[in-house]
């Protein structure tokens, strides 16, 4: 099994960090994003290769519903070119115990990390403390209990494992819209704080019509 954290990796809390979501138009972008220190994107990294540039030192993948089991099913899917050059991993969710992942399986963790051993790259599974804060953040401008995206989850770890002073995170590609289950509005909302505050740059996407990140 690859090394297993709950923790960010360290490389992520002070590096010149680059935050690839997966929304269209992207191709100007591309220089800058390869030339960050650190480069972290997600599930499938649309553009990867391209207009979105062609370095990934990180890449989160969603480890419960049915992209994962896709990918599970994908023979090939270790071979793909963004897999093979992540130099780590991210699985957003905690591990489910066994007997709360029946009758029917939400969780795949065991199974990612049993296909992603013979790369030999460590793996950071992000924690539930982390769930309860995202979900706090993004209650006041969701209406019931808010489902945050991975990009969401994952952009909240970074920021919250490097000091406040900490600059030099761009997030790029993040268009806002995807599955229907996710606040997008509040997770628009927390976004432009973060940048008012000065913890990250936003450029957003040419083409509004966003993918999940």
């Amino acid at each position: 099994m690859p090394h297993v954290s709950l923790a960010v990796d360290p490389l992520l809390a002070g590096a010149p960090l680059a935050i690839v979501g997966n929304a269209p138009g992207l191709g100007e972008a591309a220089g800058a994003i390869d030339a960050a220190q650190a480069v972290v994107r997600f599930n499938n990294a649309a553009g990867f290769g391209g207009g979105s540039g062609a370095r990934v030192t990180h890449l989160a993948l969603v480890n419960r519903g049915g992209q994962a089991r896709e990918w599970l099913e994908d023979p090939r899917f270790p071979e793909r070119p963004v897999v093979r050059a992540a130099q780590a991993f991210i699985l957003p969710f905690p591990m489910l115990p066994a007997a709360h992942n029946v009758p029917e399986p939400v969780c795949w963790t065991r199974d990612l990390l049993a296909v992603l051993a013979p790369l030999g790259r460590p793996v950071h599974i992000l924690p539930e403390a982390l769930h309860a804060r995202a979900r706090g953040l993004l209650a006041p401008g969701t209406d019931g209990c808010p489902n945050p995206s991975t990009g969401f989850l994952v952009t909240l770890a970074l920021l919250h494992a490097r000091p406040a002073d900490c600059r030099g995170v761009d997030a790029y590609g993040f268009g806002f819209a995807g599955w229907p289950g996710h606040p997008w509005a509040a997770e628009r909302a927390w976004f432009a704080g973060a940048e008012a505050e000065g913890r990250l740059r936003l450029h957003p996407p040419g083409d509004s019509r966003g993918r999940d990140a």
